[in-house]
C-alpha cells in the first residue's frame, strides 16, 4: 500500500528555525530583544537597520561641525550659511515620502543600501565648494541620506512583534540619531584638528579633505549591507513573491491609505516638533556655542556632540516608556507618554533660551535632549498601529515631518536671534502636544475616551482520530484488493 500525505502542504521560509522565540500569528516576527546577538535574520536586521542610519546621519552633518571655517574661509554670512543647511533637511521630505511606498514593495534593505551607496558620492566631495550656491546644492544632494530613517523603523516594524516594536523601532533611530553627536565629535574635534596637523596648520586644505574618510566607510557599509542581511523573517521580498508566501504590494495604494489617514498628519505635526528640533539642533548647536560663548571650532563641536550623544539611551527610553504604557493602559498609555515627553521638550527649550551661563546651558541641553528624543522614541511607539498594511507609507510621511520642522525652525534662525528662534521653537512644541486629543486609532483607546477592541482568541478545531477497529477494516479491505 502507497502512503499518502495528506497533510497540509508547509508555507515557503527561508529559515527553519530561528534564534529568538518568534509569534507565527505575526509572520514569525520576533517576541524579544538579544542587543547582544547578530543571529539571522531578526537581529542581524536589527544591527543593520540601527547601523546603515548611524552612518547617513554621520555624512549627513559631517559639514556641520566645519561651517563656521567654511563660512571664514569662503567669506559667507550667517544667512547663506542657515540657507545651506535648511537645503540639507528639506531635501530630505520628497524622499521620505518616495521611500516609504518603495519599502512597502521592495522592503527596507535594498533602499538603504542604495541611499547609503549615492549619498556617499557628494560627501566625498565636500572639497569642491566654492560658493554659497555650490554649498547648498552640495547638501542637498548629501541631505538624501536622511532617508534611511524610514527604512531604519520599517526594518525593525517587519521584524518585530508589536509588544515590543515600540522599543525596538526607539532604539534603532536613537542609535542612528547618535550618528549626528558623533560626527560632530569624530570630524570636528578629532579628525580635523589631525589633518590640520597633516597640512601643516592649512584649516582650508583640511576641512576640504576630512569628509573622504566618512565618505568611504558609508559606501562599504552600504555594499555589506546587501550580503549579510535579510528583508523580512521569512526571506527576502522578492524571494517571497516568487514562493507566493507575499502578495504582489502596489506603491500608490500604499501611500493613499497612509495619506488619507488623519492619525499619519497629526503624528507628522508631532514628529516635526522632536526629531525637526534635533535636526535644528544638529545645525545650530556648534554654532551657538562658538557665537553666545566664544568657544573654538574644536570646543564648540565637542559641546554640541552632547546633545546627539543623548541618543544613545533617550530615544530607546521613550520607546520603552511607550511600550510599558501599553501594557498597562493600551493606546491610551501610549498617546500620553507622546503627550508628556513632548511637553517637557517644549518647556526644556523655553529655559535653555533663558540661560545665560555655559555650564547650566549645557546642563539643560542634557535635560532637553532627553525630552526631544524620548519624543521621537514614543512617535514610532504608535506609528505601526495606525494603518499595518501601508506602515512603510505612514513611516515615510510622519518621518518627512521630522524635517518640515527642520526646514521651519531653521528659517527662525536664519531670520532671527537665537533666543527668539528658540522661543518660537518652544511654543510651537507644546502647543503640538494637545493634537494628542485627536488621535484616534481604529480599534483602539484614544487619550480620554474609548476602550480598546478585544480581540477573540482563536479556536482551534478538533479534529475526531478514525477508530480504530474501522481504520483496522480499511487497511484489510485495501489489502485484499491489492492481491486480487
Amino acid at each position: 500500500m502507497t502512503d499518502i500525505d495528506t497533510a497540509a502542504p508547509e508555507e515557503w521560509k527561508k529559515y527553519s528555525e530561528y534564534t529568538l522565540p518568534v509569534d507565527p500569528d505575526q509572520n514569525d516576527k520576533a517576541k524579544v530583544l538579544k542587543l547582544c546577538n547578530f543571529s539571522r535574520p531578526h537581529m542581524r536586521a536589527f544591527h543593520c537597520s540601527w547601523w546603515g542610519f548611524f552612518c547617513a546621519f554621520f555624512i549627513w552633518f559631517a559639514i556641520a561641525p566645519l561651517l563656521g571655517e567654511i563660512r571664514q574661509d569662503l567669506g559667507l554670512t550667517n544667512q547663506q550659511i542657515w540657507t545651506s543647511s535648511i537645503v540639507g533637511v528639506g531635501g530630505t521630505i520628497f524622499m521620505r515620502f518616495a521611500l516609504g511606498p518603495a519599502c512597502d514593495k521592495f522592503g527596507a534593505r535594498i533602499p538603504m543600501v542604495c541611499i547609503l551607496c549615492f549619498a556617499s558620492i557628494p560627501t566625498a566631495c565636500t572639497g569642491f565648494v566654492n560658493s554659497a550656491v555650490g554649498l547648498s546644492i552640495l547638501r542637498l544632494f548629501i541631505g538624501v541620506a536622511g532617508g534611511t530613517f524610514v527604512m531604519c523603523q520599517y526594518w525593525t516594524t517587519d521584524m518585530f512583534c508589536k509588544e515590543v516594536v515600540g522599543t525596538a523601532n526607539a532604539l534603532v533611530g536613537g542609535w542612528g540619531n547618535l550618528g549626528g553627536g558623533v560626527t560632530q565629535l569624530v570630524v570636528g574635534s578629532l579628525l580635523f584638528p589631525l589633518f590640520k596637523v597633516i597640512y601643516d596648520g592649512d584649516s582650508e586644505k583640511a576641512w576640504r579633505t576630512v569628509c573622504v574618510v566618512p565618505a568611504v566607510v558609508v559606501f562599504f557599509t552600504g555594499i555589506t549591507i546587501y550580503f549579510i542581511s535579510d528583508d523580512a523573517p521569512k526571506g527576502n521580498y522578492s524571494e517571497m513573491k516568487k514562493h507566493g508566501v507575499m502578495a504582489e504590494v502596489s506603491a500608490a495604494a500604499s501611500f493613499r491609505a497612509g495619506a488619507l489617514n488623519l492619525n499619519t498628519w497629526i503624528l507628522f505635526i508631532q514628529y516635526a516638533c522632536c526629531f525637526g528640533v534635533e535636526l535644528t539642533m544638529n545645525n545650530a548647536a556648534a554654532l551657538y556655542f562658538r557665537d553666545q560663548f566664544d568657544q573654538s571650532t574644536e570646543q564648540a563641536a565637542a559641546i554640541a556632540s552632547i546633545f546627539g550623544w543623548m541618543n544613545l539611551f533617550a530615544r530607546g527610553l521613550g520607546g520603552f516608556l511607550s511600550d510599558k504604557m501599553n501594557i498597562c493602559c493600551g493606546m491610551r498609555g501610549r498617546i500620553w507618554a507622546q503627550t508628556i515627553l513632548l511637553a517637557g521638550e517644549g518647556a526644556m527649550v523655553l529655559i535653555f533660551a533663558n540661560t545665560a551661563s555655559m555650564g547650566l546651558s549645557i546642563f539643560v541641553m542634557v535635560i532637553f535632549s532627553l525630552f526631544v528624543q524620548g519624543a521621537e522614541g514614543s512617535s514610532f511607539g504608535i506609528v505601526p498601529y495606525v494603518d499595518p498594511p501601508a506602515t512603510g507609507s505612514i513611516s515615510g510621511i510622519v518621518g518627512a515631518g521630522g524635517n518640515v520642522g527642520a526646514v521651519c525652525f531653521g528659517l527662525g534662525f536664519r531670520q532671527l536671534s537665537y533666543r527668539s528662534a528658540f522661543f518660537i521653537m518652544g511654543f510651537s512644541i507644546l502647543g503640538s502636544s494637545f493634537l494628542s486629543l485627536l488621535i484616534f486609532i481604529k480599534g483602539q483607546s484614544s487619550l480620554i475616551w474609548g476602550a480598546e477592541e478585544v480581540v477573540p482568541p482563536k479556536e482551534t478545531l478538533a479534529v475526531p482520530l478514525p477508530d480504530a477497529e474501522k481504520a483496522e477494516e480499511v487497511a484489510a479491505a485495501v489489502e485484499e484488493e491489492e492481491e486480487k
